[in-house]
């Protein structure tokens, strides 16, 4: 099991960055797949980004691609999402998550075993 714990959000002018992070618990990090995840209100839980276990293959969603990057140290525990060129309507709750199953597509939240708390993003314009 592994537990998640997200930091690094806040408030931002549009057009501002932020770096979001995602330390988890355990030795083993490496055998998880990562993905960030968010959710605004009155809205479903989208995907954002995700990253493989070891080679680190990344994958977007079209509405962040070229502005956000996805990356992690596994010698930290460390997943982190660089945002930049944010937008108003990046504004939401970012929650990372982790994949141990080889379940399917890194895209689709119900493949995500483990879940962190949330960290809030605010966009202001």
């Amino acid at each position: 099991q592994v537990q998640l714990v997200e930091s690094g959000g806040g408030l931002v002018q549009a057009g501002g960055s932020l770096r979001l992070s995602c330390a988890a618990s355990g030795r083993t990090f490496n055998r998880y797949a990562m993905g960030w995840f968010r959710q605004s209100p009155g809205k479903e839980r989208e995907f954002v980004a995700a990253i493989s276990r070891t080679i680190g293959r990344t994958y977007y969603a079209d509405s962040v691609k070229g502005r956000f990057t996805i990356s992690r140290d596994n010698a930290k525990n460390t997943v982190y999402l660089q945002m930049n060129s944010l937008k108003p309507e990046d504004t939401a709750v970012y929650y990372c998550a982790a994949e141990e199953d080889y379940s399917g597509s890194l895209s689709l939240d119900y493949n995500y075993d483990y879940w962190g708390q949330g960290t809030q993003v605010t966009v202001s314009s």
